[in-house]
C-alpha cells in the first residue's frame, strides 16, 4: 500500500485503531465485538511496529500513547457520554503540546 509508506501515517493508523481496542475491552459483549477488538489490537500494534522500523522507537511510542489517550478520551465522551470538563480539556491540550514537542525535537 503506497499510502502507508510514510512512517508517520503508520503511527496515525495505529492511533486510529487504539481507541477501538481500548474501548472494545470494556464494551465487547459478544463474539463479533470481541473479534473486532482483537483485530483492532493487532492492527494497532502492527502499525506501531512498522513505524518503529523507520523512526526512533521512543518518539513513536510516546506519540502513539499520547495521541491514543486523547483519541480514547474523545471517543469515550462522544460514544458513551463520559464527562469531559475544562480540567480534562486543559490536560489533553498539555498532552498534545508534549506530543507536538516530541515530534519537533525528533525532526531537529
Amino acid at each position: 500500500m503506497t499510502l502507508l509508506r510514510n512512517p508517520w501515517l503508520k503511527v496515525a493508523a495505529a492511533v486510529v485503531f487504539e481507541p477501538m481496542w481500548v474501548l472494545g475491552i470494556k464494551h465487547a459483549d459478544n463474539i463479533w465485538m470481541t473479534g473486532l477488538t482483537i483485530f483492532a489490537l493487532i492492527a494497532s500494534f502492527f502499525m506501531l511496529l512498522k513505524a518503529s522500523d523507520e523512526l526512533p522507537v521512543g518518539t513513536v511510542y510516546a506519540i502513539f500513547v499520547g495521541l491514543g489517550t486523547v483519541a480514547t478520551i474523545i471517543a469515550n465522551w462522544a460514544f458513551y457520554g463520559e464527562s469531559l470538563g475544562v480540567v480534562q480539556l486543559g490536560l489533553i491540550a498539555a498532552l498534545l503540546f508534549g506530543v507536538i514537542g516530541l515530534k519537533l525535537m525528533e525532526d531537529a
